[in-house]
């Protein structure tokens, strides 16, 4: 009996050293799978790019870098963003959107309502509150609270942007020197409102700014993109869109299906932003919407941001990237085009974001003049962050 008492111990202690590493090791594991960066020898960049790279104002509507077990104050070995490879980069307005919930097999053609739920897989692998294992609210909120802890540890590296006058704080305090990233917090689909309008004003005082409606399928609000037909805003739908038009959110219609897309436009009067994607008479895929609702979107005074994953790009490399972005100048115009990587998003890309000013260097090479540069880089989002955040 006492030798059967030892080897259950030693079995036990065992378990639980495998379960200790588990949780430890295991959430890296499966980033360095989801969120790869190609490999590649140093990129060529100019010294004519790096002066001009140096110059900009640069802004990224999209990276879900919070998603994932790490801080972002430390430059990380895997993924692509971190508050030290944005200041390699020279970015100064991150966007960091939260991801609530997302369908095991997803893809970009058709995803049911009722697939098994990925990020709850991934809340428990990764230890977070249990509040989150069955709250897609609570996951917004630990998320955005995970950003405030960032703050208040490095406010010389990190501000929380939620008004005009903490972008112009931020831009002013670059401008004389400082290194630090402002960061927007958004949300990657309307999932966390579960139904529930009062969870709107939840998530405002928690710092979130920007709302994508939906994320890769169907959900209170409308039909996604990828959902199961081209389903339109439902009545809840348009109650919220109302409310984020008055209210002063950021309204992002990447993910939305083309019918919700047209809804919003024929509903608004306010400039509306697609945050990650590429150009469909460039890149054919069904991630990317048509060039001529596109153009609806940008009569609104919004933008689109240039995604930098093969599959919105169809070539993921800064040359690709930069073809992708001139494509879009053509299609909707220069003061329409922007930056919204899907850094984090369980994307491979070309390049991190330490490595931009090898795109500034292949935007000179494929012809865009340093006021083009600018405006795509930054200047179109922070005109866009202007007439949308509150004063």
């Amino acid at each position: 009996m006492r030798t059967f008492g030892k080897w259950l111990g030693r079995f036990l202690l065992l378990m639980a050293l495998a379960l200790a590493g588990f949780f430890i090791f295991a959430p890296g594991i499966v980033e360095h799978g989801r969120n790869g960066v190609t490999e590649h020898p140093p990129f060529e960049v100019s010294d004519e790019a790096r002066a001009v790279h140096a110059a900009l104002v640069i802004g990224d509507w999209h990276a879900d870098s919070l998603l994932w077990k790490r801080s972002i104050l430390d430059r990380a070995d895997r993924g692509h963003v971190d508050l030290p490879r944005l200041r390699e980069g020279n970015v100064a307005v991150q966007v960091f959107t939260a991801v609530t919930k997302s369908p095991a097999g997803q893809n970009y053609e058709a995803n049911a309502t009722d697939a098994r739920d990925n990020i709850t897989l991934l809340a428990i692998g990764q230890l977070w509150p249990m509040r989150t294992w069955q709250s897609i609210y609570e996951r917004a909120a630990y998320q955005a609270q995970k950003l405030q802890a960032i703050e208040a540890e490095a406010p010389d590296q990190l501000k929380i942007i939620r008004t005009v006058t903490d972008l112009d704080a931020v831009l002013a305090a670059r401008a004389e020197g400082s290194r630090i990233t402002g960061g927007i917090l958004g949300m990657e689909g309307g999932h966390p409102l579960e139904g529930d309008l009062a969870n709107l004003d939840r998530l405002w005082d928690e710092g979130y700014r920007l709302m994508g409606l939906q994320h890769f399928f169907d959900n209170e609000l409308g039909g996604s993109l990828h959902g199961q037909g081209n389903l339109g805003l439902t009545e809840f739908g348009r109650t919220v869109v109302a409310r984020l038009e008055a209210e002063g959110w950021i309204i992002d219609l990447a993910h939305s299906s083309p019918q919700v897309v047209r809804d919003v436009i024929d509903m608004t009067n306010v400039p509306l932003v697609v945050s990650h994607t590429g150009v469909h008479s460039h890149c054919e895929t069904k991630r990317n919407l048509p060039d001529a609702l596109m153009r609806e979107v940008v009569a609104s005074g919004g933008v689109i941001g240039i995604g930098y994953w093969a599959d919105v790009t169809c070539d993921d490399s800064p040359a690709g990237v930069a073809a992708t972005i001139k494509a879009g100048i053509a299609a909707v115009g220069e003061d329409a085009v922007s930056l919204g990587s899907d850094y984090d998003g369980s994307v491979t890309t070309g390049f991190d974001t330490s490595e931009l000013a090898a795109l500034t260097h292949e935007l000179i090479a494929v012809g865009l003049t340093e006021a083009q540069i600018a405006k795509v880089m930054g200047g179109n989002m922070m005109r866009v962050l202007r007439e949308r955040l509150p004063n």
